[in-house]
């Protein structure tokens, strides 16, 4: 599994370890790294929240220092997000934490510029992948990270429980992992793995999925996914109050697609979905906007995006029921 794994992501399979989700392999990487009272680590204001909890615990445990900034939504700009995150590295800048796809807004981020200019630095750039392998077509060599964490049962669709950590082998020694392991595993990827007694099945099963993946093909994948995103959202953008947060350029996105109805209270608007068709899309409400998540997937129809696509151009036209708005 972990070399098939291993050459889906275009690594050594020494260099990837199985970890349960992504939660726990990027926590093996900000926890791991040594800081000292009053270094900064570095991400954006749209990262995603247990990560920056990570962080902010260290702060209040150790004292290190958060630095968060916005970027644009939607962005469409890579030179101008490479720009951002390098203004605001600082003389105490240690790391930095950034997104392959913004979970929130479907976002495809710039990773290999910002890893090459935060290398000249000397920061290293741990990057979340959650919702990256297996959406969409790409290889480690694309980012030249030294730092990757991936659930897989989101886009690769195996079994809860199961994620991917990539870290280059030279950076392995100096990373500590979540749960003890002997010294002398300290240069050996499998101490990330030392949780206890494992969910093999899960783990086995890793390879039926990618069974399934590989035998699509990850480009077509990619094609179809993004041509479900499109098959409802812009027949959407042709309403004036209808927002979408997330470009539709294929190098910014794919699947996933973040949706507002000015003058529509999101949360309301998600319950009305649940409640009268049994569409299911999340609501967001960040500090910097609102909308609702729509994440189809290989199985989602085009019957079923014609019912969402309806019943939204319904609210646009008519509003939410009085009963759910009032």
């Amino acid at each position: 599994v972990r070399q098939r794994l291993a050459l889906e992501f275009g690594c050594d399979s020494e260099e990837i370890a199985l970890t349960r989700n992504a939660s726990e392999g990027l926590q093996i990487c900000q926890l791991g790294l040594d800081f000292e009272p009053g270094d900064e680590v570095l991400t954006t204001t749209q990262d995603y929240g247990r990560m920056i909890t990570t962080f902010k615990q260290r702060e209040r445990r150790e004292g290190i220092v958060l630095k968060q900034f916005s970027i644009p939504i939607p962005s469409e700009d890579p030179r101008e997000i490479v720009r951002l995150f390098e203004d605001n590295i600082g003389p105490r800048t240690r790391a930095i934490l950034m997104c392959h796809m913004i979970n929130i807004t479907g976002q495809i981020l710039p990773v290999k510029p910002v890893v090459q200019m935060a290398r000249r630095k000397g920061i290293p750039v741990i990057v979340d992948g959650a919702h990256a392998f297996g959406h969409f077509d790409f290889k480690h060599e694309d980012l030249d990270c030294d730092y990757y964490a991936s659930s897989l049962h989101k886009w690769l669709l195996a079994p809860h429980g199961t994620g991917l950590l990539h870290v280059r082998k030279d950076k392995i020694k100096d990373l500590w992992p979540l749960m003890a392991a002997p010294e002398g595993m300290d240069e050996d990827i499998r101490k990330y793995e030392e949780i206890g007694t494992h969910p093999a099945a899960n783990y086995i099963a890793i390879a039926e999925a990618l069974t399934f993946h590989q035998g699509i093909g990850a480009k077509r994948k990619e094609d179809r996914l993004r041509y479900l995103r499109d098959y409802w959202a812009k027949p959407l953008m042709q309403h004036d109050r209808v927002r979408l947060h997330t470009s539709l350029k294929p190098e910014f996105s794919c699947c996933i697609g973040t949706v507002q109805i000015e003058g529509i209270d999101t949360a309301e608007l998600g319950t009305h979905l649940w409640d009268a068709h049994r569409i299911i899309a999340t609501p967001i409400k960040h500090a910097e906007f609102e909308g609702l998540r729509v994440t189809a997937n290989l199985f989602t129809t085009l019957e079923e995006l014609n019912r969402f696509v309806d019943a939204m151009e319904q609210v646009v036209r008519h509003g939410l029921p009085a009963t759910e708005s009032s």
